[in-house]
């Protein structure tokens, strides 16, 4: 029963994490549209900011239970292996998406909104592989 729960919660702050993942990038998107509008531009800077740290916050829970899981109850497998290794590239572009929303308010100028846009899909692609190895276990 304890394995249940502690997989449900693992799962729940997940999705908030990816929540934040997958919007993080739209909130730069529109950084990089709006122009020289002061008002827009620090109320979404604000906006990624609060998002930066509710998903850091979301991350964190998700890595203790998912550390529970690995631990506790035994959890083991070359597809683990795989699966971590595609979460450390999702935390590294939310990390990124983070230092860009960190430069703007420092006043460094964003890459395009296409250039941007096309970042934005790469969360996409990891998650689905990730959920691939977590049902499946290939390996």
């Amino acid at each position: 029963m304890a394995y249940l729960w502690t997989k449900t919660a693992h799962l729940v702050f997940v999705m908030a994490w990816m929540g934040g993942v997958f919007y993080l990038p739209r909130i730069l998107v529109n950084l990089a549209e709006a122009g020289d509008d002061a008002a827009v531009r620090a109320r979404l800077v604000l906006m990624g900011k609060r998002l930066y740290r509710f998903g850091h916050i979301m991350f964190g829970l998700a890595f203790v239970l998912g550390l529970t899981l690995w631990l506790h109850f035994k959890i083991s497998g070359g597809w683990l292996h795989a699966k971590l290794a595609l979460v450390v590239v999702m935390l590294a572009y939310f990390i990124v998406s983070g230092r860009w929303l960190k430069g703007v308010e420092a006043g460094k100028a964003l890459p395009s909104s296409k250039t941007l846009r096309w970042f934005n899909e790469l969360p996409v692609l990891l998650l689905v592989a990730i959920v691939y190895l977590v049902i499946a276990k290939p390996f």
